[in-house]
């Protein structure tokens, strides 16, 4: 995964790099062709100068800071929490199949506090109930079964801690939007109220500002639904991966006590 977030990082790099090097070669280029054709073609030019980054940052300032900076609040902060849940199932996953193929040859040729030593060298939660279960094998296998289901749970709760203000990040940002908009077309019947006139020119800038609050509310949480989606399907193949292998360790322990 760090991989993954490097060549991400230098793609977006490259990219942002590539911009600006065509953006500024297309200058150049059409300066030049400018000095030397008609004045049209020059008049064209600041044109194809502006980028997608520009007119997104033209947009989001036309916007008005008010509800524009709340919702970008959101996007910083939703990310922000995405990102690291996602470094962290990430390594938190574990290859159980490998795991468990180790814990059964050490059990077999060691015991189990040779398993416990396999255990506490491996990082992640299956990991983790597995210790917590080969360290009651002396009380019994019922005893192993509750301390595993039991950390089971604790595990659990780590994997989904914070997920919970993603979610209200999504659904804050279209509404924060949604408000906006609202406030936007009050103003521009206030505006219509003071002057006594139906002229376009008056609620045209309200009612384009109440629609960027709305479309900027709904790119965010769409950005943030799908890291969503993401987290909650990690932690569903690593719960799955938990519950398959709390069942296979009692299995290793009843054979282990035969």
């Amino acid at each position: 995964m760090k991989r993954l977030f490097s060549i991400l990082a230098i793609t977006g790099i490259m990219a942002f790099g590539t911009v600006n090097a065509t953006t500024t070669a297309t200058t150049t280029t059409t300066t030049t062709v400018a000095t030397m054709t008609q004045d049209d073609d020059a008049a064209a030019a600041p044109a194809e100068e502006v980028g997608f980054h520009q007119k997104l940052k033209k947009r989001f300032i036309e916007g008005g800071p008010e509800f524009m900076g709340i919702v970008l609040l959101c996007l910083i902060l939703g990310l922000a929490i995405a990102i690291e849940r996602i470094i962290f199932l990430n390594l938190s996953t574990t290859n159980t199949a490998k795991l468990t193929k180790e814990v059964e040859d050490a059990l077999a040729s060691g015991g189990v506090e040779a398993a416990k030593e396999v255990c506490r060298n491996t990082k992640g939660p299956v990991a983790s109930i597995y210790y917590q279960g080969l360290d009651r094998t002396d009380e019994g296998l019922e005893a192993v079964e509750k301390a595993v289901v039991a950390y089971g749970g604790v595990q659990m709760g780590q994997l989904e801690k914070n997920v919970s203000w993603i979610s209200l990040f999504i659904a804050l940002a279209p509404m924060l939007g949604f408000m906006g908009t609202v406030i936007g077309m009050i103003q521009a019947f206030d505006k219509i109220e003071a002057a006594g006139d139906m002229n376009p020119s008056l609620v045209a800038g309200g009612i384009k500002v109440a629609l960027l609050t709305t479309v900027f509310g709904l790119i965010v949480a769409i950005i943030l639904q799908i890291f969503y989606n993401y987290i909650i399907a990690k932690i569903d193949s690593i719960v799955n991966n938990m519950e398959d292998a709390s069942i296979t360790l009692m299995d290793l322990l009843i054979r282990n006590k035969k």
